[in-house]
């Protein structure tokens, strides 16, 4: 993060594609030091700021909670608390206040001039994160798109003593342009550009999508959770892959897709990024085309860290669903999901069978000691066989393509040569039933539409 934050803001720049590791160098080099703050009705925690700036490289020194309904509109926090906060931030010798809110400009503004030092909400500080961990052409784009749409609001003029443009010179008289002005033109029309991008990028996904929905229909599971709940490490022992894993937030932004091969049948699995709570709003929209593979998916695994406490463990759950909801990733009746309680081996026996008793539906794993994947991968299995509908079809010798896309599609199936062509005995997805209609032995049922 920057010294000061007119720095960042007084010009438009395109995303910095400096290597993750150099960035995380400069920021130990930095060795920035936070106060955090925080208002809320009841409570002191603040963990998950600390664990975010743990992963953005920066010390926390002190934390420093308000109990009110609301924050100040003015200043976040109350007259009395921000003299205790400038006196702490003092004290310790802080370069850097962090909130664990969104602030409006006028707020932001406020707080730098009190505090005499540099004031980053929780917005900036996940997009700062979010920056060092896109490695795609396409989370590089939307991570900008995010920073733009951000920073737009919070631009303000740095320039008073070249107050316009247009002065001095002939030809050049007139009221000109304010420097704030260009620079907000300047981003609106980069944020204008990289919408288009980002479309032509969606649209394009998209008709690979269709493409390999008309070959054949795999199971797509996505990997949804918590940030930090463990997916990458799930993903890697199901599938045999070596993404990387570490104890950071946002380790994993951009989508990883692998196959999972299980009793003859191909699934993709898929590793979207995770959640926290109070994720901005703008997030969400800006990293539509990542979170959209959650929205396709057929089979959605919410992975949880079985072992955080109750109440933590009921705020990230809760966290993870409102941003499903708000993508439109969830259903009413909670079909398509599966619950997977990691890290089970850290918790006791007594509390398992606790976990057990609450969420019986849910399978119990420990992904990093290989515990429990079985029982796993037979739960996907039973997920979709439940999505399958049985079908009996006649195919001609000729039609080998659609006899091996069965194949890949269903796994084991049974098949009977005929002075006909093969009658074939299959499960397939209710989607895909019409595709094979022409070939059917006996007539569509109702319950089959």
């Amino acid at each position: 993060m920057s010294k000061r934050r007119e720095d960042r803001q007084s010009t438009v720049r395109p995303h910095d594609t400096t290597h993750v590791d150099d960035l995380e160098q400069q920021r130990k080099a930095d060795n920035q030091q936070a106060v955090i703050v925080g208002v809320m009705p009841a409570g002191d925690d603040l963990s998950e700021l600390r664990e975010l700036l743990r992963t953005a490289g920066v010390e926390v020194l002190e934390q420093l909670v308000q109990h009110r309904p609301d924050p100040h509109p003015n200043t976040y926090v109350g007259e009395g608390k921000l003299v205790e906060l400038q006196q702490l931030a003092r004290e310790l010798g802080a370069t850097v206040v962090v909130t664990d809110d969104e602030l409006s400009p006028r707020q932001e503004r406020n707080l730098e001039g009190s505090l005499n030092m540099p004031v980053i909400d929780r917005t900036a500080l996940i997009l700062d994160i979010f920056a060092t961990h896109a490695n795609s052409a396409e989370g590089k784009l939307q991570v900008e798109l995010a920073q733009l749409q951000y920073n737009l609001a919070r631009m303000r003029g740095l320039w008073t003593h070249l107050d316009r443009l247009g002065v001095g010179g002939v030809g050049t008289r007139g009221p000109g342009e304010t420097q704030i002005e260009t620079d907000r033109r300047l981003a609106r029309d980069r944020i204008t550009k990289l919408q288009r991008k980002l479309k032509e990028v969606k649209g394009t996904r998209a008709v690979m999508r269709a493409e390999r929905a008309r070959s054949a229909h795999i199971p797509n599971v996505a990997l949804v959770g918590y940030t930090n709940a463990g997916k990458s490490t799930v993903l890697n022992a199901l599938t045999g892959a070596d993404v990387g894993v570490q104890d950071q937030l946002f380790h994993t932004l951009d989508p990883t897709t692998r196959e999972l091969r299980h009793n003859g049948r191909t699934y993709l699995l898929t590793d979207t990024v995770g959640f926290i709570r109070k994720l901005p709003h703008q997030l969400v929209r800006a990293f539509g085309a990542t979170l959209e593979e959650t929205v396709i998916a057929d089979l959605l695994l919410h992975v949880v860290d079985a072992s955080v406490p109750d109440e933590p463990l009921n705020a990230v759950m809760a966290a993870v669903d409102d941003v499903l909801r708000e993508i439109g990733a969830t259903q009413d009746d909670g079909s398509g999901r599966l619950l997977v309680l990691n890290k089970c081996d850290l918790i006791d026996d007594e509390r398992r069978e606790q976990l057990r008793i609450r969420f019986p539906d849910a399978v119990q794993i420990a992904a990093g000691a290989g515990v429990g994947l079985d029982q796993l991968a037979e739960r996907i299995e039973h997920e979709f066989d439940a999505m399958l509908r049985p079908l009996e079809l006649l195919l001609p010798y000729s039609a080998g393509a659609t006899l091996a896309e069965l194949h890949q599609l269903a796994g084991d199936l049974e098949q009977e040569h005929r002075a006909d062509g093969v009658l074939v005995r299959v499960r397939v997805p209710r989607a895909l039933v019409g595709r094979y209609e022409r070939y059917r032995v006996t007539p569509t049922s109702s319950s089959d539409a």
